[in-house]
């Protein structure tokens, strides 16, 4: 999701990183703020195979640590059992 930025620059930030998910661009911050609740960035939202919210976090999170990897394998491995 991309708040209050310029169209062009987000396509093309987009384009040069190689991102493959979906980008919503919200160029007044409305869709962000009243309909997803994300008044700072960055938020990250993770959603599990059935595509339903099982946790939100804002501020930055360092994804490389041990904690972050068995948080998501804890997520992949209830995710299997159902």
């Amino acid at each position: 999701m991309d708040i209050r930025e310029n169209p062009d620059l987000v396509k093309r930030t987009v384009q040069e990183r190689g991102y493959v998910a979906p980008v919503l661009l919200d160029q007044s911050g409305d869709v962000a703020g009243k309909d997803w609740g994300v008044w700072g960035t960055p938020t990250a939202y993770v959603i599990d195979r059935q595509g339903r919210l099982v946790g939100m976090m804002i501020g930055p999170r360092d994804w490389s640590k041990p904690e972050a990897r068995t948080f998501v394998r804890s997520l992949l491995e209830v995710d299997r059992q159902r």
